[in-house]
């Protein structure tokens, strides 16, 4: 359970930075509605390729769902759809750090025990054995 909590945490660690950033860029493109001049930007079609591109007036955005899974948005749509993203990232990581702090308090009461009961067990077999 450990292990498997805390890759989970590791998960939304990472996930959290990419909604933000998405989230800055959709905010960054509602802002830039009223001006005339295009955006110009590099961005990444592949792991190590990139194309040069310009955003001209953009009403609508494309957003990674995952699955291999891409969704038309406008501009409304995605800042929501990426704020409740965000909100709910952030109160599962908070609850994978509470299970992983309940865990480990298990784990070190049950470690405790353990030892107890050993300790228990030597001393009635040393009693047994003297007597």
């Amino acid at each position: 359970m450990e292990v498997n909590t805390m890759q989970r945490r590791k998960g939304l660690e990472e996930k959290i930075p990419e909604i933000e950033k998405s989230l800055s860029m959709v905010e960054f493109i509602m802002n830039r509605e009223d001006t005339e001049n295009p955006i110009e930007t590099s961005f990444e079609l592949y792991d190590t390729l990139y194309t040069q591109a310009e955003i001209k007036q953009p009403d609508k955005v494309c957003l990674w769902l995952g699955a291999n899974v891409m969704l038309e948005y406008t501009l409304e749509e995605a800042k929501d759809l990426l704020e409740s993203k965000l909100k709910s990232a952030k109160q599962s990581l908070e609850n994978a750090i509470e299970d992983l702090d309940f865990l480990r308090e298990q784990i070190t009461t049950m470690e405790v025990n353990t030892a107890r009961t050993y300790n228990w067990d030597v001393k009635q077999r040393r009693l047994t054995k003297s007597a």
